[in-house]
């Protein structure tokens, strides 16, 4: 959202003198964890008409092998004319020192901006941030939402460097490094719920999902890829398929087979095993299920019971 007129920002000029040279060893990778992700989009959903993009801070680790881990960020508020670019300082360090009351941990890494231009004012920001992040290098997240016609959605990261004799905080070149998304393993639930809602075609939900029906869709999905690899390997032994080595060694240490039970078709019963084990976690599910509507009307067959005779007695009492 644009700064008022009374704000407390700090306007950076293209003749501001100095620049900020942070000496370390210099981020190699960007790891960006999903919930970082979406609060940098659902900043660029809430942003004014006025604004082409918005920034803000990025929040995470640094190790020691040049990794740069992002786990959260927060929006800063900012405005872009072209004669200026305002940050303001205060809420920037207002919001920093609440994340970081309640992560200790997590530092600031970087900076993130929607869109791919990267001109003067990206320069100028990211020499911003140099010094809040000093004596570290800091990175730049530039996340495409995919609006603008011929522009592909996707996230890149780069590292600023100065150009020049004699550099200035506006004569930044910024190289790119890789980027990955990362998330853990209870978050993968999530993210494959909402990766199936936005596929379908009625993307609204009248009912929040039930733990069966997750349940259930995770059992599918397992099953799903045990008929894959089921099928590869059917087709490795008939010799339609060339195999893989490094596929079969990783089978085997999953599934816990070995050469003998794939030669007498151990293979097979594993898998057969692991269908049933599947099939039968489902009924276990669906059997506590019951027990705890039984549990529920029996409760309620109490109360309304405990209610009667209270009524009986109180009838007795009074004549």
């Amino acid at each position: 959202m644009p700064l008022a007129a009374e704000s407390s920002a700090v306007y950076i000029q293209n003749t501001a003198p100095g620049f900020i040279s942070t000496p370390g060893r210099a981020p190699t990778s960007v790891t960006v964890h999903p919930v970082a992700l979406f609060s940098i989009l659902d900043h660029y959903l809430r942003r004014t008409e006025s604004q082409e993009r918005v920034i803000g801070t990025l929040l995470g680790k640094r190790s020691d092998n040049g990794e740069v881990e992002v786990r959260s960020s927060f929006a800063v508020l900012h405005s872009e004319t072209e004669e200026q670019v305002a940050v303001d300082m205060d809420y920037l360090k207002t919001m920093y020192d609440l994340h970081h009351k309640v992560n200790p941990k997590e530092v600031i890494v970087g900076w993130y901006s929607t869109g791919s231009n990267l001109n003067t004012y990206s320069a100028l920001i990211h020499n911003f941030y140099s010094q809040e992040a000093a004596p570290h290098q800091v990175v730049h997240l530039a996340v495409n939402t995919g609006i603008v016609e011929g522009e592909k959605a996707g996230v890149k990261a780069y590292v600023g460097s100065p150009v020049g004799v004699y550099p200035k905080p506006e004569n930044c070149v910024f190289a790119p490094i890789p980027c990955e998304l990362r998330f853990h393993d209870a978050e993968r639930s999530g993210l494959d719920l909402l990766t199936t809602t936005s596929v379908a075609l009625n993307s609204t939900t009248p009912h929040p999902v039930t733990d069966l029906e997750v349940l259930e869709q995770s059992l599918k999905s397992v099953a799903e890829m045990l008929d894959r690899v089921l099928s590869y390997v059917q087709s490795v032994l008939a010799g339609e398929v060339k195999g893989d080595a490094a596929v079969g060694r990783y089978l085997m240490d999953r599934l816990g087979a070995s050469t003998e039970d794939l030669e007498k078709g151990g293979f097979n019963s594993s898998l057969q095993v692991r269908n049933h084990e599947a099939r039968m976690i489902s009924s276990v599910a669906h059997l506590y299920s019951l027990q705890d509507t039984l549990m529920v009307s029996y409760l309620a067959s109490l109360v309304r019971s405990q209610a009667e005779v209270s009524a009986r007695l109180a009838l007795v009492t009074s004549t």
